[in-house]
């Protein structure tokens, strides 16, 4: 992984992007969101982890985080392992998942292609976190977030979309406890 990509400064704010292998669009049904929620959760309560910003996409999720305790590459090293193995056991059990054997293929084939793991793999390799230097840089980040809904047309406003921490910045609890940017410029 190159240099570019790294958690440098542990009191930072990153940004960070992670997507399933393949762009394979898994969270189109809730119990899986639902899985990545209590993960984050988790690791808020028992690793430290400070969530500013967050949405969930079909086949990707963008992040602001920080965290108070562990440290960030072991934060989403361990969620990122954890949610693969429930999210693997969850589509192995989902009844209704039509594209089961279809997805289950696709992550088998890029764990062998990947020397990392043994016959699986969910989550592509890198988190690509990007430094939030500023309060304007986190702001433009936490934007282009609250907006990913809205350039796939989802929703039409940022607030709307049930996944996402805009609800927060709008007013309205959202799905996780999170920690508004300040001051907030929307």
């Amino acid at each position: 992984m190159s240099r570019k990509y790294k958690f440098r400064d542990p009191d930072e704010l990153y940004f960070v992007s992670y997507a399933v292998v393949g762009w394979i669009d898994l969270f189109v049904r809730t119990v899986y969101k639902d899985l990545l929620l209590e993960s984050w959760r988790y690791c808020q309560i028992n690793k430290g982890l400070l969530i500013y910003g967050w949405c969930i996409m079909t086949s990707h999720v963008h992040m602001i985080i920080g965290s108070e305790k562990d440290k960030l590459e072991d934060i989403m090293r361990d969620m990122k392992k954890f949610t693969s193995l429930e999210l693997k056991k969850a589509i192995i059990n989902n009844s209704e998942e039509s594209r089961k054997k279809w997805m289950l293929d696709l992550m088998r084939e890029a764990g062998k292609t990947n020397a990392q793991n043994r016959d699986f793999q969910l989550w592509q390799q890198s988190n690509h976190p990007i430094p939030l230097t500023t309060m304007k840089i986190a702001h433009q980040k936490l934007e282009y977030t609250h907006n990913n809904p809205l350039e796939t047309g989802f929703v039409d406003k940022p607030e709307e979309y049930l996944y996402s921490s805009a609800r927060d910045y709008y007013g309205m609890k959202g799905l996780i406890d999170i920690i508004l940017l300040d001051p907030v410029i929307m």
